[in-house]
Parts: structure tokens; C-alpha cells; sequence
């Protein structure tokens, strides 16, 4: 069994992580400072509630639970944001990032996994990525990411440590147990905010371009259920274990729905109708972003429990229907 420590891991996807590893009997250690996360949603092992940045405490951490492989997920993640205050992106999710590696690098961790987006692309010339696509990020989110990726590769090529980078597309729902979920405040992912929307928790959303060049006008996105992300993640630590190289893979499910097909389903599932504006394209989104998920697939065994838009709809909008409830204390149903 992996003893594993999970940063970021009373957030969103670290949080699902964490979960399936510690029931899969690993030793898991999270390190979140609860800017973001909640440590209810931490369901497996000791949540010790700090920073990345903090050398010291990393170190002891790493010693202490004699880690073998990091899964690095703590970061700022929201685009605009990024464009707004631009440092804060740079210190958290490069700076912090570099901190990590080194101190995991000087303990001799043998793994590191890293949550990386599909926004170092930027705005590729086809709408489907393969990891060989140019990397042209548009906004210190994606760039913040990519700086992290190079170093490290170029920690892990200095030492014994290796790694697996895992680019993720769109992630979206919810735990199927209904423990915990996307609890993330200010969310600006379209699940989360049409499900938001169909509670009442949102007075509506906004739908930002119309005349696209696909199928309904509407932009096209590879949506990827957390769980199997999760997964992922799982896997990419066995391959690891088991000698593979360093590597860095697409996280997608290889096809993708438009933005009225969503609003479509969370309709279908919600049973009511939504309250939606329709505004101008938003610079810097690409008509179609899809993943070639292809090279996972084939090292990793990887294969996708949940590809199927109304099941990712229905796990959020049933974890939506508890936060409106009220059915949830600090990031776990209750």
C-alpha cells in the first residue's frame, strides 16, 4: 500500500481522491489550508491544515508519514481570476509548486502526480488535443500550470524522482455515494452553476456565444466525472509503483457535449426549466476543446465508469439538491 500525501485534498478533486485511495487501504495524508476546501470532505486518514509553501512543515510531513508519492492538487483555479491578480496565480501554483518539489525531491519521495489543465493549450488550431499539441496558454492559470509541469520534469530528470502530469479537461459531478461533492464557493464551472441555478441556489446563468462553428452555435467541451479522474490518479500511482516512465496524458473522455446539450440534460434531470441569458462570445474561448485520451488509456488500463452526460448531471445536481437542503456540514453530507 502507497502512503500518499494528497495536497489540496479537502478540495473539490482531491477530496474524490483521497476517498477512493483510502478505501482502497492506502496510508493517505492531506495537506490543505482550508482557503478553498473543508475538512469534512477529507473522509480517509489525517488532514493537517497548512500551506505548500511552507518548507518546513512539508518536510516534516514527508518524514514523519514517510511518504512515497505526492498528488499535488492545491492551487488558485479560476481564469478571470488569474487575469485580475495575476501574482497571486504565480505564487500559489508556481512558487508553492516549487516548494513542494524540492522539499519531495530532498526526502526522496519516489512519485509525484500533478494536477495540470487543459489550459496550457490555450486555444489549440484543432479542436482535439493531443499531448504533442503546441502549448500556447492565454491567461496566468494556464501559464502558472505549464511553468509548474517543466519544473518538474526538470527535478524529476536531476534526481531518482519520477512523475506523471495528468492534464484535465473538464471535470464535473459528484460522489454516486452522495458523501461528498463540489462544494466549491463562486464556482464558475457550467455543471456546477446550471445545477446551482436549477436549485434555486443561482437566480440563473449566462451563455456566453451562440454562433460558434459546431453543431447548436454553442461551445464544445470533454466533460470528465471526477470519479474517473479519480481514478486516473489511481492508476497513474501503480504504473509509477511499477516502474513506468515519467509521463504526461490527456484526462478526457475523447468526445465532447455543447453548452445547450448540458443546459439540455440538467433540464431533463432537474425537471425544470432554467433561467438563461445569452451574451456575446467571451474572448479566448475556443469553439470546441476536446482530449485525446488515448495514451491513459493504453498505459494506464484506464477505462471510464461514468462517461455519460446524464449520469454526470445527476450526481451534481443530487449533491446541488443537498447543499440546498441544508444536508451538508463542512464539505460531508450529513
Amino acid at each position: 500500500m502507497g502512503r500518499v500525501l494528497v495536497t489540496g485534498g479537502a478540495g473539490y478533486i482531491g477530496s474524490h481522491v483521497g476517498k477512493i485511495l483510502g478505501a482502497a487501504g492506502h496510508h493517505v495524508v492531506t495537506l490543505d489550508n482550508l482557503s478553498k476546501g473543508y475538512a469534512g470532505a477529507v473522509t480517509h486518514g489525517e488532514l493537517v491544515v497548512g500551506d505548500t509553501g511552507d518548507a518546513a512543515l512539508v518536510s516534516r510531513v514527508l518524514s514523519d508519514h514517510r511518504i512515497d508519492t505526492v498528488m499535488h492538487f492545491a492551487a488558485w483555479t479560476i481564469v478571470p481570476e488569474s487575469v485580475a491578480q495575476p501574482l497571486k496565480y504565480y505564487l500559489n501554483n508556481t512558487s508553492n509548486a516549487r516548494t513542494l518539489i524540492e522539499c519531495a525531491v530532498t526526502a526522496g519521495v519516489r512519485n509525484f502526480i500533478f494536477s495540470s489543465t487543459a489550459a496550457v493549450y490555450g486555444i489549440p488550431d484543432a479542436p482535439r488535443c493531443v499531448e504533442t499539441t503546441a502549448t500556447r496558454p492565454i491567461n496566468p492559470y494556464g501559464s502558472s500550470k505549464l511553468m509548474a509541469e517543466q519544473m518538474l520534469r526538470d527535478a524529476c530528470a536531476a534526481s531518482d524522482m519520477r512523475h506523471v502530469i495528468l492534464r484535465y479537461f473538464n471535470v464535473a459531478g459528484s460522489d454516486p455515494d452522495g458523501e461528498i461533492g463540489q462544494s466549491t464557493r463562486e464556482a464558475t464551472l457550467l455543471i456546477k452553476v446550471a445545477c446551482e441555478a436549477a436549485t434555486g441556489r443561482r437566480p440563473g446563468l449566462s451563455v456566453f456565444g451562440t454562433d460558434y462553428p459546431t453543431k447548436d452555435g454553442t461551445g464544445v467541451r470533454d466533460y470528465i466525472h471526477v470519479v474517473d479522474l479519480a481514478h486516473a490518479h489511481r492508476h497513474a500511482m501503480e504504473y509509477l509503483n511499477a516502474n513506468g516512465a515519467s509521463a504526461t496524458l490527456n484526462c478526457g473522455y475523447g468526445h465532447g457535449y455543447s453548452v445547450r446539450e448540458v443546459l439540455d440534460a440538467v433540464e431533463r434531470i432537474a425537471g425544470r426549466p432554467l433561467n438563461i441569458t445569452y451574451a456575446a462570445r467571451r474572448a479566448g474561448d475556443p469553439p470546441e476543446l476536446v482530449a485525446d485520451s488515448s495514451r491513459l488509456q493504453a498505459l494506464f488500463g484506464w477505462q471510464p465508469q461514468f462517461a455519460d452526460l446524464d449520469l454526470i448531471v445527476k450526481t451534481s445536481f443530487d449533491w446541488e439538491t443537498k447543499l440546498a437542503q441544508g444536508l451538508v456540514q463542512d464539505g460531508r453530507a450529513r
